[in-house]
């Protein structure tokens, strides 16, 4: 129960209130240590409740050592506005019986409005690394009172290649008391370079392996011949399949904007997000989106990470992400707080490696599935390595090399002799200087 934690009577009243009940296993690990003013490396999954784990130690913290509002004591990362929005409310939510106010910086908004709320320095800073570095660097900026930094979804953060922001926000706020690092993965040498450098003596959570993530979402594959017949694919899924909400992830704008295209003309009520929409456009469709005014969302990995959508159900990967990483953020989307979900990915040829590669990752193999309507020619690789990637075919000893098709009769000019002095490349159209015997 929330009530066995050391809370502040005011947040205690506000988790009542939303009927918050028994912790998730991420809070429960993760508040006792912070109550204590510990810093924490925590690995939780998207939709494992993080967010609470650090909302509220931070909130009591604050009300704890109540005084007049003079400077920002704490500092909340996040790598994309819609996460740092999201953050914002629960912030709010938690924050309802308190006088603690908390403030958003983030780019797409407007600078100097942005630059008025810093003046009034908020207890509580909800920001990205961009627009706080600009920020930092136009002046409007003191960090050395914050007490706390807190850095979510840390890997993502770094993969987007804020490593460089993070760190100087870090060298800012050198005077905290307390710094709490949240990701999703276990990450790479970036993440574990800025855990030696931010942390101190952390306790360290890990809650989850990537095999037991989303264990409540079935992930399935398709096979398919090409783009479109992945697009017929999706179509019949999106009409078939029963479903609250879905996202339909693409690796690129273009190739958002194209199905898209295609799924408006076919009569299919949907929006698209990605990193070109500004950001009116982007709140708008996800508003709707959470509203369920339209139930589909056609999106790049920019949607893939900290978006808490209640009732979504379906994840079609169109494209295979390139990291197992980025198929863990993506089907975060669905089966969370122990709901069910479908996770469908659509594999070509191109992308078979690629998918094996990822099972690999989750040490797990996907369900293989076929749409009785639609079934493509391309079943999969007709021959696989111990690995599971597709074999190579090999040349048979005495197999002759192609030559090209004479395409004219016209013989040649015979070439000029080439003088001594100077060697002439493979491809015959740079010379060469001639390499001095080396000393």
């Amino acid at each position: 129960m929330f009530a066995d934690f050391a809370l502040h009577d005011r947040l205690l009243k506000a988790v009542d209130e939303l009927k918050f009940s028994e912790p998730t296993p991420v809070q429960a690990a993760a508040i006792p240590p912070a109550l204590e003013g510990r810093d924490l490396r925590v690995t939780a999954r998207t939709g494992s409740g993080k967010t609470a784990a650090f909302v509220l130690p931070l909130l009591h913290r604050l009300l704890q050592n109540a005084g007049k509002r003079v400077a920002i004591r704490s500092l909340i990362l996040l790598p994309t506005r819609e996460l740092a929005q999201q953050t914002l409310k629960e912030v709010e939510r938690f924050s309802t019986y308190t006088f603690l106010k908390a403030g958003l910086v983030t780019g797409g908004e407007n600078f100097k409005e942005q630059a008025a709320l810093l003046r009034k320095v908020p207890d509580v800073l909800i920001a990205t690394p961009g627009r706080m570095i600009e920020h930092l660097d136009a002046g409007h900026l003191d960090l050395k009172d914050v007490e706390v930094l807190i850095l979510d979804e840390a890997d993502r953060m770094l993969d987007m290649g804020f490593a460089d922001d993070v760190q100087r926000l870090a060298n800012e706020a050198s005077n905290r008391a307390q710094t709490l690092l949240f990701s999703a993965t276990t990450g790479g040498a970036a993440l574990r370079d800025v855990v030696a450098k931010v942390l101190r003596d952390p306790v360290r959570l890990h809650l989850n392996g990537v095999a037991d993530l989303n264990e409540g979402t079935r992930q399935q594959i398709i096979t398919a011949d090409d783009p479109g017949h992945k697009e017929r694919l999706t179509q019949w899924l999106l009409s078939n399949e029963t479903f609250g909400k879905a996202i339909v992830f693409c690796n690129t704008r273009a190739a958002v904007d194209r199905l898209y295209g295609h799924l408006i003309a076919a009569d299919f009520k949907a929006f698209v997000l990605h990193g070109d929409k500004d950001q009116k456009d982007r709140k708008h469709a996800i508003d709707r989106f959470r509203q369920g005014t339209n139930r589909i969302l056609v999106a790049t990995d920019v949607a893939a990470r900290g978006l808490d959508i209640e009732g979504l159900d379906l994840v079609i990967n169109f494209d295979m992400p390139h990291s197992g990483d980025e198929y863990v953020h993506r089907i975060g989307r669905t089966g969370r707080a122990g709901a069910e979900g479908l996770a469908i990915s659509l594999i070509c040829h191109t992308d078979w490696n690629l998918m094996s590669s990822i099972e690999r990752y989750l040490k797990q193999r996907f369900e293989r599935r076929t749409i009785k309507e639609l079934k493509g020619s391309y079943q999969g690789p007709k021959k696989l390595k111990a690995s599971g990637k597709a074999a190579g075919v090999k040349k048979k000893k005495g197999d002759k090399p192609a030559t090209a098709t004479k395409t004219t009769t016209k013989p040649r000019r015979k070439p000029a002799a080439k003088p001594a002095s100077s060697l002439v490349s493979d491809d015959g159209l740079a010379p060469l200087k001639r390499r001095k015997p080396e000393a």
